[in-house]
């Protein structure tokens, strides 16, 4: 199983609004800092903008900031914004129709399992725990000024995933 690349970056944009603690992040500056062109980051985050992961401020001294604390966004939440699904076959989806076994499958019960353990671990990660060490991640990304913010003004929206609306 490999996840897509829009939610590879959509996860680096997170974490590079987290590292981010003074203000507003430029997509540019995100772009730049994982070498991926402005065009591409606006198109797989208009979708995590709207589901409430990621807050939009518009204009000359705009960009993008999370929509909620660090500890509050999940990895399987930006997932579930950014895959299509989930399903490792095509069973999953098509419950067996086409195939002899049907009910007998043990092949589409292991790999439901295997699913249900790795959305698990992901439920477990936050953003904030991919950037504890802040410092460090905001040096790597060439984010500067990456102080604790003093007054966090958190407006954070429902989460949506893709399935949802």
């Amino acid at each position: 199983m490999r996840l897509t690349k829009q939610s590879n970056y959509a996860v680096r944009a997170l974490m590079y609004c987290a590292a981010n603690r003074t203000g507003l992040s430029r997509i540019r500056d995100i772009g730049n800092a994982f070498g991926v062109s402005e065009m591409f980051l606006f198109k797989i985050l208009v979708p995590v903008g709207r589901s409430g992961l990621l807050e939009t401020v518009r204009g000359r001294n705009g960009g993008v900031r999370l929509g909620a604390p660090a500890d509050a966004i999940r990895i399987i939440d930006v997932l579930r914004v950014t895959e299509e699904d989930f399903d490792l076959t095509e069973c999953a989806r098509e419950k067996c129709a086409h195939c002899p076994l049907g009910t007998k499958c043990v092949y589409e019960t292991a790999l439901g399992e295997a699913m249900r353990a790795f959305a698990k671990v992901l439920e477990s990660y936050t953003i904030a725990d991919l950037v504890a060490d802040t410092e460090g991640v905001a040096a790597a990304l060439g984010v500067h000024n990456a102080a604790p913010r003093a007054n966090p003004e958190w407006s954070p929206r429902p989460i949506v995933s893709r399935t949802e609306g």
